[in-house]
């Protein structure tokens, strides 16, 4: 994990936001989406993991204006890590659109991972490690959780990831992506926060900072080692665009370091945006 010296440090390098009619279509957009993937699976409405963090809060109000408040299931699901505020901030938004939810401890579900486990892990496994293990436990335990209300109430699961988080890797395989579509997947990190004040979001709630939850004091981008601006803006023109690194570094007046990082977070991830592999049959 990187120190937090070495999470990049600039100005926003480049503007990403939306214009108000750009805003709207978007808006319009995923409420099409969310509408006809209930409709499509034949379900009666969907469940939706709610940390307090923004992306979570943004789908959720994207999904009560699309599907009512009937028509979402919210599931809080602290573990002994998570901070309290965020957990307090997942029930006040659900309070806030009105819908019902359920809080679901998942430590115990985790520490019975641990249990059965034929090892001793406090003595015989690297921290570090142990510490992304049971972390990645953590976020699946939820996913297992979203299917399991889902099912029981023919729901699909909703899944909170944006388009940053996509391209560089940063979930957990089979976990908080464990879904059946992202409503905000075509976002930015940037263009979330600015959808989310549009459609009245309280502001602390979008100026929070981003953490997984997965260990003690665990935040997004001093693990990526990258501010979003940065990600955003190294994705926007050298990912997704057509500028070279060596032109992605001048645009953005960025050393060529954080560029070379994304370049990496991007590369290392691919197998986590694809579908299982398979040898080619046989002729």
């Amino acid at each position: 994990m990187p120190d937090a010296e070495a999470v990049a440090e600039a100005d926003v390098p480049l503007d990403l936001t939306l214009s108000e009619n750009e805003l709207d279509a978007r808006r319009e957009h995923i409420l099409q989406f969310v509408r006809e993937t209930v409709d499509d699976a034949g379900a009666d409405g969907a469940v939706l993991g709610l940390s307090g963090g923004i992306d979570s809060t943004l789908t959720a109000y994207l999904a009560v204006e699309a599907l009512g408040t009937d028509g979402l299931h919210g599931l809080v699901m602290p573990s002994e890590v998570n901070d309290d505020a965020n957990m307090s901030d997942a029930e006040r938004v659900a309070d806030d659109l009105d819908i019902a939810y359920d809080v679901i401890a998942i430590e115990p579900v985790v520490e019975s991972f641990r249990e059965a486990f034929p090892a001793d892990l406090d003595t015989d496994s690297d921290f570090a490690a142990l510490t992304t293990a049971v972390g990645n436990v953590r976020v699946r335990t939820r996913a297992i959780f979203n299917y399991f209300a889902a099912n029981l109430e023919n729901r699909i699961v909703l899944g909170t990831g944006n388009r940053s988080e996509a391209l560089a890797g940063y979930f957990t395989k089979y976990g908080d992506q464990a879904v059946d579509c992202n409503p905000i997947g075509n976002l930015y990190k940037v263009q979330v926060r600015q959808l989310a004040r549009h459609l009245g979001v309280p502001d602390d709630l979008v100026a929070k900072t981003p953490t997984a939850g997965m260990w003690v004091g665990q935040t997004d981008e001093e693990e990526m080692g990258l501010s979003y601006d940065v990600l955003d803006a190294v994705l926007a023109l050298h990912i997704d665009g057509p500028l070279s690194k060596s032109a992605t570094v001048r645009e953005l007046a960025i050393d060529e370091a954080a560029v070379e990082r994304v370049e990496g977070l991007v590369a290392r991830s691919e197998h986590k945006r694809q579908m299982p592999p398979a040898p080619e049959p046989l002729g």
